[in-house]
């Protein structure tokens, strides 16, 4: 153990963060009434994670701390999941999803008091693998949540929708906390490969949008946009007069072609308005000056 304090902060930090990082992204589904982009799926296999987690801390018997840390995870993990059943795209009627919570909490309960009850004898007379295993699936869960982000991510060409960078950011800082923590503490493997598999795809996450940023919004958007333009420009052309423009057609080559195909090149519906209303005018005008010639 290289410093004791130290491994007992930042995991304490860890544990924090990983309490409160999901605070930001309920706020943001709430306000937005939108959860596009952020997988349900995802919100699911992180309160399923809780439920062996929650029995491994219990079994274990770590400090109160550790052990509150996955049930608020839990809570805060339900309400975004909720919130991606509510809120467009999914939008399941509200019985449905009061269905889904009720049978998610019964298994949480059922299982955490049956095996608690079974494994704590047997992690008191050192057999701690039991225990162990369900710290496995919990780590398991915990990363393969944040693999359908990149679903997403596939589906809009790296762009980040619809998860709060706040969120995303409070959540790795616990992650390399935690393996702050590990390292300078009791040096467990198992523990500094699961935090490193949380950290890196979530920089993956990042790096992505960042790529995206690069490509589409902050360097290259006005090529796209020019791109687009010439685009419609050439697909309108094509319509009027089924042949496309060639770079190295004149002026006059080109209204020459249209109007073989029919293609109006004269005063546009605006002008044709102000013409008639000026003739209109033009004739009241003189009618007016004959009546008065005629007196």
């Amino acid at each position: 153990m290289i410093s004791e304090k130290g491994a007992t902060v930042c995991g304490t930090l860890g544990t924090v963060c990983w309490c409160v990082q999901l605070i930001p992204q309920i706020i943001y589904n709430y306000r937005s009434k939108n959860c596009t982009g952020l997988p349900p799926l995802m919100m699911f296999l992180w309160v399923v994670s809780g439920i062996p987690f929650s029995i491994y801390f219990l079994v274990s018997k770590a400090n109160m701390a550790v052990q509150v840390q996955p049930h608020l995870f839990m809570f805060f993990c339900s309400l975004s999941f909720i919130q991606t059943l509510y809120y467009p795209p999914v939008q399941l009627p509200k019985w449905k999803i009061l269905i889904i919570c009720l049978l998610l909490i019964s298994v949480d309960v059922g299982m955490e008091v049956g095996f608690v009850l079974w494994l704590r004898p047997l992690y008191s007379k050192g057999k701690h693998w039991p225990d162990l295993i369900f710290g496995i699936i919990a780590s398991v869960l915990l990363a393969l949540g944040l693999i359908p982000p990149y679903f997403e991510l596939f589906k809009r060409q790296g762009e980040v929708v619809g998860i709060n960078f706040i969120f995303l950011s409070i959540d790795s800082l616990g992650a390399y906390l935690s393996i702050v923590s590990v390292i300078l503490g009791n040096m467990d493997t198992m523990g500094i490969i699961l935090y490193a598999i949380v950290a890196a795809l979530e920089l993956g996450i990042f790096v992505s949008h960042f790529i995206w940023c690069c490509r589409f919004k902050w360097f290259g958007n006005a090529a796209n946009k020019m791109d687009c333009d010439m685009e419609s420009d050439n697909s309108n052309i094509s319509t009027n007069s089924g042949k496309l423009v060639n770079d190295n057609d004149t002026c006059e080559e080109i209204i020459e072609d249209h109007a073989l195909h029919g293609a109006n090149f004269g005063p546009t519906e605006f002008e044709k308005n102000e013409n008639e209303s000026f003739n209109k005018k033009k004739k009241q005008f003189n009618i007016t000056d004959i009546e008065l010639s005629t007196i």
